[in-house]
């Protein structure tokens, strides 16, 4: 019964070793020091150091190998041979055309092997079936009690197993005479296996491994047609040769073959064999030539009819013929109908002459029970594991691995227990059922495919790290040499002893039972990947393992005697264990070592992929173990990796090189060795064989000095024959050579009889050397005769364990500790003299006590070598006793004077040892010198110390000798430390207070502590700070009492020191608020001028634009301050800061700043006009072409060119006109086709720099700056700007009062006139008139205030909106012009004057005038009108999309509780209003609208701030000006006005 998978009980874990640092440096002698424990169990692990963790060396890449397959349950040694058996009954009834298919008996296959096995043990099938017991039968196969399966096994037996049984008793050949066996001698001479070929014997080739799994399948059984069709069938016995016997695989042939035989051949149906894939069955028999082509007829013929039927129709006509056949049982030839002719050795049988008797003539091919007999009882080949015919890389067959153990398991490789593979594996193992098949990359020669260890060689160079461990002694390639081992004497490299061998397993691989060649050690080091499973048993154990084997499994040791050295052979543990064989395990995880001692059982299986690598090695406990398994392999006739004999003499040679312990080893096993020689020689000398010849073994090849007997290698001696020189013998086998005479046979010979004595007498002297010595070393360190040992002559002892290798014994370590005393002691006196030479100057810390100088002179005494040095040591001994007698005597008589007391001190510390006396008068002399101190420090004339002075003087007097006058002097320094930390307190409290004192409480704290005779650094710090408020305040009267106001800049640099002063300034609170209101101003002047998020400061766009002539650098320096490169104001008008201060300086650069930048923007004009227009070509980029101020070209329809610099750019980019925006106060509406009123005025932003706020607002900004008491560069610009601007309006307004340009003013305004009474009603409807609805939308027509609706909804406003572009579009054909005809005198003064207006950053109605004078007098620019149109469009286009999308957002709102009234308010408020809340707010609604629109917000147009129709008072400020008074005044008049406001200010300088 086989084990369940829950029935394997692991063996007990082997011992685990991990060694420190220190023991694992001597691999050899730390596995020597764990031998007593570990050889108990046979095997045990070893852990190296955590940091231990050598490099994989092998090249991955070039690796590659063919490993072995391994069918798992044919390891293990009762499941093969259970196998085996089934092979064999098959193989029985194949020869007689069945197929064998082992039946289920309660849900599991039947062992046919232990039920055979039993029967035989419960006295053969006779005996159960009359005593009635195949219950029994059933009870110890372990089938359940009770269900009648004891019937079912005799049913089962009777037609499987017992024809098949009495074939193999020869009980049917009772009266037939049997031929032998052709190849009885088969096996006869064994030939153990050589190390290159283990475990590759070839698989059998009469044996086909794939029809065992196919046994267990069942076959379907034969239908009612083929029984109803199958005469035979009908007949079926129980015994009887032929393809009768029911369950036996039957199968009817195919039914379209039958009927072709049935038209064909009047012959009656044919069963025929089912024939398996893979099942070539080869069978031998005493007529080979007969069975061939019986064979042949039975694989191959496809004829329906066999030929035995077809001879016995033949035969029917010639009776002579038939007389010739007879039957080979009773003699006779009659009934020739009843006589069947064998296919095989084509004798004749009567059918009712064979035993048991068959009732007709069988159908198809039939063998005699001799030739039946013969087949079954060839010895089955000796089995091996196959090679597998893929090539693998280190990584496909780790693939192939990781992908197999991950596919069985069903779970990731690394998380399958290791106790569930090891209980799988046993538990396949041990099936007949199951066939898992797996591959074993084993023995890998190292020396070919490259160790995994790092090797020192030509090959390529190490690295550092390398070179350690390549020279590492657990290396395993450097194990097996090293000068313990014994291995390194051997010259030759074995391969798996002495050069590693690799292993690449995958999960279920195994290595089988076995014992390592010669009984040798081995070490097995995991480089890498999952564990390998070890089992392990004791040598002691290593002979009850084999009987234990040979008992369960005799089938295997008969056909195979040394089965247990082929490595492919398993038993369980538990079967071991349960016979009293003890077993250990262990997991060899991946950088763990495992040991096999000598003749130690081993095998186990990985648990998944893995690389390891394994070799041989031995020490000199293994030589009696080697000289054992040589005589072991005498016996079993085994062949000899190295000859054991030479070994020993090979060391013997050379004594010397030995190890001491080898040394003795070797000496006991030569002397073994030559006692057994002198033996063997002269039973040879008896024998009367005297010839004799010197040979040199060592030279011959191992196959050549082999004795034919045994096989062992000979060296020291063999018997050859000059008559039979291809063989020879060793002297244990004189008798087997040949049967010549004696007289013929000579002996070969390596050494004489006198040579072997003395080769032993020099390894005696060698072994026994270390006796010699260690007696001397024990005299000299005993000092037995009395004589102390000079220091040399201990060296010497030293030198010469050291040369001779002698172990490190107890006695060699005593030697060496001596000598380190001793030089210790030498150097340490040596320095003492030195030191008291040195005097002063020698080195500090290196002075002994008294005490010290005493216990050394007495170690000095008690060593036992003579040292000269000892009497240097009583000298100074005697120095210091005298001068600790002085001291004694100085320190009693005190008051001392201090001159004696420091003389005495400094001839202590030359005397080079610590005296205790020495240390009373240092601590006397220290206590006067600090009494002095304390008394410079406090004397009225001296420096004022420091706290960390007094400090010191403090902790110094803790550790002076304590006396009246060392009391009052720390009294006094305490009460001053005291005082003084409390004002320094104080002080500091003022510094870091948060409420800061005035100058007045500050001065009377320094004046105060000025009487402490202490420097105190934070009364000092106060000092400083005070000094500086006293200087601010000296600074802020100098700068308020000046000629002009203070510049910002110089407040703000007062307010920040003053600030950072711990001191309460009255004048600060003053200059913050100055400062304050300054920044507020400024602050509204740039609300006022600047753009939101422009990117020019309030400076630049107060002052003119002096690089205006320059494009390239106009554009640049706008680049720059939109990516925040460019940032320095004062470079505007060429001033520096300090010219800044200075109103003067300012006005001047401004004037010239406004005359470079009319010649700038002249030459620019020039420049821009020269370019290739973008509507007349489609052009690409060159260096002549406009560039936008998105870095493109602008090309084709939508370009627009700037009417102030004349430069092209991209519509989409830039902000441009609305054509139809609300018109200013005091202009009536026009219709439509008064083109020229329309607003097509584009100006760039490289321009149009700021908001330019009209005039008005600009007054109210300088009013306001009049009041401030403060000076600001702004301010200044801004005064300089509306001068510039008030000056050019008269100039305009002069030249719009002129009689021509009078009349042309008239005159557009009677064609207004004219085109507004011709307009129809309808197209008034299009615009509102009303100046009160300036935000230039067109939606917002008369019709949605007659009606009342608050909220009007983007569809009708689209619609509308659309329209009003049609028409325009519509009228852009009727538009004709010039409507006005200017004369060039008139034309050339307005384009300057618009040119210099253009430059102004400042709104002006006469500006907007001149620009529709100059318009009317050219013709309408309908390019432009048609890009603006279009523009309009897109815009319009995306505004819809987004009202849209905020009006369903609005109305979820209103669903969600919200108030509707307010979501329609919000949308009908104009543009301008909702761009007045919060950022937040309209950064959630841009958020919201994309999800709504799903993340394609519609794109919105640029404000047009600029823009003179959209244009509205800024802050609330009040015009100053009325739209009709007089604004050519003089701007002094201005200013005076201005200052008439405020009269409470003081003067300030006019500009």
């Amino acid at each position: 019964m086989e084990l369940g998978s829950d029935d394997f009980l692991p063996p007990p874990e082997c011992p685990v070793f991990e060694p420190s640092w220190a023991e694992f440096r001597d691999p050899l002698g730390y596995i020597a020091k764990i031998r007593p424990i570990a050889e108990k169990s046979g095997i045990c692990k070893i852990r190296p150091p955590a940091d231990w963790q050598p490099p994989f060396a092998v090249e991955v890449d070039n690796f590659r190998f063919t490993p072995r397959i391994q069918r798992l349950n044919e390891l293990e040694a009762q499941t093969r041979v259970k196998l085996n058996y089934l092979d064999q009954i098959a193989k029985f009834w194949e020869i007689q055309g069945s197929s064998l298919k082992i039946p289920n008996v309660e849900r599991r296959i039947l062992d046919l092997y232990s039920l055979s096995k039993i029967v035989v043990e419960e006295g053969g099938y006779e005996t159960i079936c009359k005593d009635r017991r195949w219950a029994r039968v059933a009870q110890r196969l372990n089938y359940p009690p009770g269900k009648n399966i004891g019937s079912l096994l005799r049913s089962h037996y009777e037609r499987i197993v017992y024809p098949y049984e009495m074939y193999q008793s020869g009980a049917n050949l009772v009266q037939c005479n049997t031929r032998p066996f052709d190849n009885e001698e088969k096996d006869k001479e064994y030939k153990p296996h050589s190390i290159p070929l283990r475990q590759s014997v070839q698989p059998s080739k009469f044996n086909s491994y794939g029809r065992r799994a196919k046994r267990l399948q069942p076959d379907p059984e034969p239908t009612e047609e083929d029984i109803e069709k199958n005469p035979e069938l009908k007949k079926l016995q129980i015994y009887g040769a032929g393809p009768k016997m029911m369950g036996l695989g039957l199968m009817a042939k195919d039914k379209t073959l039958r009927k072709k035989d049935k038209e064909g051949l009047e012959c009656p149906p044919t069963v025929v064999v089912k024939e398996e894939l893979g099942g070539d069955v080869k069978m031998e028999s005493a007529s080979p030539k007969t069975f061939l082509e019986g064979k042949e007829e039975l694989s191959h013929s496809p004829e329906p009819c066999t030929k035995m039927t077809m001879r016995l129709r033949r035969n029917h006509s010639n009776a002579q013929f038939i007389e010739s056949y007879v039957c080979r049982m009773c003699s006779r030839g009659d009934e020739d109908d009843k006589l069947l002719l064998c296919d095989g050795c084509d004798d004749n049988y009567h059918i009712f002459c064979l035993l048991p008797p068959l009732p007709e003539i069988p159908k198809g091919v039939w063998r005699c029970p001799k030739c039946v007999m013969a087949e079954c009882k060839r010895p089955p080949e000796a089995f091996g594991f196959e090679q597998a015919t893929r090539e693998y890389t280190l990584q496909s067959f780790g693939e192939m691995a990781d992908s197999f153990k991950a596919d069985y398991f069903n779970m990731p490789v690394h998380m399958v227990p290791t106790e569930l593979v090891e209980k799988e594996f046993w538990r396949l193992v041990n099936s007949i059922e199951e066939d898992v098949t797996v591959e074993y990359g084993a023995d890998i020669h190292s020396k070919e495919f490259g160790s995994g260890f790092p090797v020192s060689d030509s090959k390529r160079h190490l690295t550092p790290e390398e070179e350690e461990y390549a020279t590492s002694g657990w290396n395993l390639n450097v194990m097996p040499v090293l000068e313990q081992s014994v291995l390194c004497h051997i010259n030759a490299d074995i391969s798996g002893m002495k050069v590693p061998w690799l292993y690449v397993g995958m999960v279920f691989s195994a290595f089988c039972w076995h014992i390592e060649d010669h009984w040798s050690y081995s070490i097995n080091y995991l480089h890498w990947g999952e564990p390998k499973t070890w089992y392990g048993v004791p040598s002691l154990a290593a002979e009850h393992l084999e009987e234990v084997m040979k008992k369960l499994t005799p089938e295997l040791f008969d056909s195979q005697p040394d089965l247990l050295h082929q490595l492919v052979t398993l038993m369980n543990p538990n079967t071991l264990m349960s016979h009293g064989v003890p077993v250990v395990r262990t997991n060899q995880c991946a950088g763990e070592f495992v040991i096999t001692f000598p003749r130690a059982y081993h095998s186990g299986f990985n648990q998944g992929y893995n690389f390891a690598e394994a070799v041989n090695f031995c020490t000199a406990d293994w030589l009696p173990a080697g000289r054992q398994c040589i005589e072991h392999y005498r016996r079993l006739r085994r062949y000899c990796v190295f000859s054991h004999e030479e070994l020993i003499c090979k060391m013997a040679a050379c004594p010397e090189k030995l190890d001491l312990n080898l040394a003795a080893a070797v000496h006991k096993e030569m002397f073994i060795m030559v006692q057994e020689e002198r033996r063997l020689r002269k039973a040879l000398l008896e024998k009367g064989i005297t010839e004799a010849e010197r040979e040199a073994f060592e030279l011959l090849p191992d196959d050549e000095r082999q004795c034919i007997k045994c096989k062992t290698t000979c060296f020291l001696s063999a018997l050859a024959c000059y008559d039979c020189p291809d063989g020879l013998v060793c002297l244990s086998h004189i008798n087997d050579l040949c049967k010549c005479s004696s007289s013929r046979q000579y002996l070969r010979y390596r050494y004489t009889l006198d040579e072997l004595p003395a080769m032993l007498h020099k390894l005696k002297v060698r072994a026994e050397s270390f006796d010699t010595w260690a007696n001397k070393v024990r005299v000299a360190l005993e000092v037995e005769d009395g004589r102390k040992r000079s220091l040399e002559e201990l060296r010497a002892l030293e030198s010469e364990a050291r040369e001779r290798r002698f172990p490190n014994s107890e006695l060699l370590q005593r030697l060496k500790n001596c000598l380190s005393e001793a030089e210790a002691c030498v150097s340490r006196a040596l320095g003492l003299v030195s030191g008291q030479e040195a005097g002063p100057d020698r080195v500090a810390g290196l002075q002994m006590t008294l005490a010290e100088l005493r216990a050394f002179l007495s170690q000095m005494n008690n060593l036992p070598c003579a040292m000269h040095q000892i009497g240097d040591v009583k000298g100074i001994l005697e120095q210091v006793e005298a001068y600790q007698s002085e001291a004694r005597e100085a320190l009693v008589s005190q008051p001392s004077s201090p001159g004696l007391l420091q003389s005495l001190l400094e001839r202590g510390q030359q005397l080079g040892v610590e005296v205790p006396e020495a240390q009373q008068l240092q601590r006397q002399v220290e206590q006067a010198r600090w009494l002095d101190e304390v008394k410079r420090t406090l004397a009225p004339s001296a420096r004022r110390g420091t706290l960390a002075t007094m400090r010191g003087l403090l902790v110094a007097g803790a550790n002076v000798a304590p006396s009246p006058a060392v009391d009052k002097a720390q009294a006094e320094l305490q009460e001053l430390l005291t005082i003084a930390e409390r004002w320094e307190e104080k002080a500091h409290l003022c510094l870091e207070a948060r409420q800061k004192h005035p100058p007045a409480t500050l001065e009377a704290i320094i004046h105060e502590a000025e009487n402490i005779p202490v420097h105190l650094p934070n009364i000092q710090s106060l000092k400083e700070a005070l000094a500086k408020a006293r200087a601010w305040i000296a600074d802020v009267d100098e700068i308020q009492n000046g000629d002009h106001y203070p510049c910002l800049d110089d407040l703000e640099g007062l307010v920040a020191v003053g600030r950072d002063l711990p001191v309460g300034l009255e004048e600060l609170r003053q200059l913050e608020l100055q400062v304050l209101t300054a920044h507020s101003w400024r602050e509204k002047a740039s609300k006022t001028f600047l753009k939101k998020n422009s990117c020019y400061t309030l400076l630049e766009v107060l002052c003119p634009c002096a690089d205006a002539g320059s494009d390239s650098t106009k554009r640049s320096r706008w680049m720059e301050k939109e990516l925040g490169l460019y940032k320095s104001d004062t470079e505007l008008l060429g001033l520096s800061a300090q010219d800044l201060r200075d109103p003067g300086s300012v006005i001047v650069a401004f004037k010239e700043g406004e005359q470079k930048e009319k010649e700038g923007i002249l030459q620019l004009r020039r420049t821009n006009s020269a370019k290739p227009s973008p509507l007349a070509s489609l052009t690409t980029a060159s260096s002549t072409a406009s560039i936008c101020v998105c870095g493109q070209v602008p090309a084709g329809v939508g370009a627009l060119q700037c009417d102030l610099c004349q430069d092209w750019f991209h519509g989409r980019c830039v902000t441009v006109p609305r054509l139809l925006s609300s018109q200013r106060p005091g202009f009536t509406s026009s219709p439509l086709l008064a083109w020229w009123e329309w607003d097509t005025k584009f100006l760039c932003p490289l321009c149009m720099r700021s908001r330019r706020p009209r005039l008005e607002t600009i007054l109210a900004l300088l009013v306001a700056l009049q009041r401030l008491p403060v000076r600001l560069p702004e301010g200044e610009a801004l005064q300089c700007l509306t001068e510039r601007a008030i000056s050019w309006q008269g100039r305009a307004r002069q030249v719009l009062a002129s009689e021509e340009v009078t009349a042309l003013l008239g005159r557009l305004a009677e064609l207004r006139q004219r085109l507004q009474a011709e307009s129809k009603p309808e197209e008034s409807l299009a615009y509102s008139s009303d100046a009160g609805e300036g935000a230039g939308h067109i939606p917002k027509v008369q019709g949605l205030l007659e009606n009342g609706d608050s909220v009007t909804s983007p569809e009708k406003v689209a619609t509308e909106e659309g329209s009003d572009l049609e028409l325009l579009s519509s009228l852009l054909p009727q538009l004709t012009g010039p409507v006005l005809e200017l004369p060039e005198a008139t034309r050339a003064p307005l384009e300057e004057l618009m040119m210099e207006g253009d430059l102004l950053e400042v709104t002006l109605d006469e500006n907007h005038s001149i620009w529709q004078l100059l318009q009317a007098g050219q013709p309408p620019d309908l390019e432009r009108v048609h890009t603006l149109l279009e523009l309009e469009k897109a815009e319009r286009h995306g505004n819809r999309t987004r009202g849209r999308a905020l009006e369903r957002r609005r109305r979820r709102k209103v669903d969600r509780g919200g108030e509707a009234d307010d979501a329609a308010r919000e949308e009908l408020e104009p543009k301008r209003v909702r761009s007045s809340e919060p950022e937040a707010e309209e950064v959630q609604e841009e958020e919201e609208l994309e999800e709504e629109t799903g993340g394609e917000v519609p794109p919105v147009p640029f404000p047009t701030n600029g823009s003179p129709s959209t244009q509205e008072d800024q802050d609330g400020l009040e015009p100053v000006l009325e739209a009709g008074s007089d604004t050519s005044a003089p701007f002094s008049a201005l200013t005076s006005r201005l200052l008439m406001s405020c009269p409470q200010q003081p003067p300030r300088q006019q500009l």
